[in-house]
């Protein structure tokens, strides 16, 4: 089998090929004066999923689940090929928050199960550095499932109080997340000895604040919808520096909260402990790691998806996944993962810069 994306849609690129030379001056000064973090600068890479999926022979209906991106106003995807044994394949969407899933099943026992994918991504760096000055209201009921618990992210108990104290006379959406994200990269630590990227279990995570970018970004999320403001985890995997090799184990998430009047802007106080751990340096050193990561983050990543407690399309037997960054798979009905991130299961992420 092989495809196109065409769930990736057309290019937004103009198709225009001349413009008047007054609009582009204006363009040109436009440019001149805009603030550094909010220039564009793409990543341009092929990445390629390998799966020859450790399942048993025996079985007589395997079926496996894998993220797949999509293009958005940060990332253009296209390209898309998939190949290999499967009985069937396709894409679908869950349906709770739209998440692109390729999807593929074998129905016969016996040999291997493989399967390739094969896609292209221009990342674009993400900055939003100009807030508005008054905040208009927004509908609570719109946007309620970025305001409501997850099973592992209560919005009651600890965490409320937590978000009362952290913003304590804060008014704005905008102040409340940055109280949050400040709170956050003064208190929580990135503990390399957790697997993956964590689990995002914010209860405990309040007692022993330390953690991956699930884990960190789990919190800030949870705090944030404690104190009424709309958040979401972005799941997905970074490109890695380099001109090509391996990716396996690159995922990476980071956080977003809704600012009426700006949309959704992005933060990654993850990553500021990250840089604090292995560069060895102080909270005050970070400072500017600190600042650029509320409103920004880099070029270096392909987001996937969002939410959690995830029934997926097809739906899994197995129960609901915390969430969806790493492939998933069943054998006749049975979870073939370890654990969330599957690492048992036989895949190999590869990628090569354009």
């Amino acid at each position: 089998m092989s495809e196109t994306a065409s769930l990736s849609g057309p290019s937004r690129r103009g198709s225009a090929d001349r413009i008047a030379l007054p609009l582009f001056l204006l363009l040109i000064l436009c440019l001149l004066f805009l603030p550094r973090p909010s220039l564009a600068i793409d990543r341009r890479a092929a990445v390629t999923v390998k799966v020859n999926l450790n399942a048993p022979s025996d079985a007589g209906r395997v079926k496996l689940w894998i993220p797949y991106p999509m293009s958005d106003e940060n990332q253009d995807v296209s390209g898309v090929e998939i190949g290999g044994n499967y009985s069937a394949a396709g894409i679908y969407r869950e349906g709770k928050f739209g998440n692109a899933i390729l999807f593929a099943e074998w129905n016969a026992p016996g040999g291997e199960r493989t399967l390739t994918y094969m896609f292209r991504v221009s990342r674009r760096q993400v900055a939003t550095k100009r807030f508005p000055e008054k905040e208009l209201p927004f509908s609570k009921e719109e946007f309620e499932k970025y305001l409501s618990p997850t099973s592992l992210g209560s919005t009651g108990g600890a965490a409320r109080e937590y978000a009362e104290k952290i913003t304590a006379g804060k008014t704005t959406a905008l102040a409340k997340a940055r109280a949050i994200y400040d709170w956050i990269v003064e208190n929580m630590h990135r503990d390399p000895d957790v697997k993956g990227c964590g689990l995002g279990e914010v209860d405990m995570l309040l007692r022993k604040p330390g953690g991956k970018c699930a884990d960190i970004h789990s919190v800030f999320v949870t705090l944030a919808r404690a104190a009424g403001v709309p958040a979401r985890e972005v799941f997905g995997i970074r490109l890695p520096k380099g001109k090509e090799g391996d990716m396996t184990k690159a995922q990476h998430c980071w956080a977003e909260f809704y600012l009426p009047g700006s949309g959704w802007v992005v933060v990654d106080p993850a990553d500021v402990r990250k840089a604090i751990l292995e560069k060895k340096i102080s909270l005050e050193e970070a400072a500017p790691l600190r600042e650029h990561f509320f409103g920004a983050v880099d070029e270096n990543r392909i987001a996937f998806g969002t939410g959690r407690d995830l029934r997926l399309n097809p739906p899994q037997a197995g129960e609901p996944l915390n969430y969806f960054m790493y492939p998933y798979a069943e054998a006749d009905g049975k979870p073939l993962n370890e654990d969330l991130y599957g690492f048992n299961l036989g895949y190999a992420v590869e990628f090569r810069e354009l």
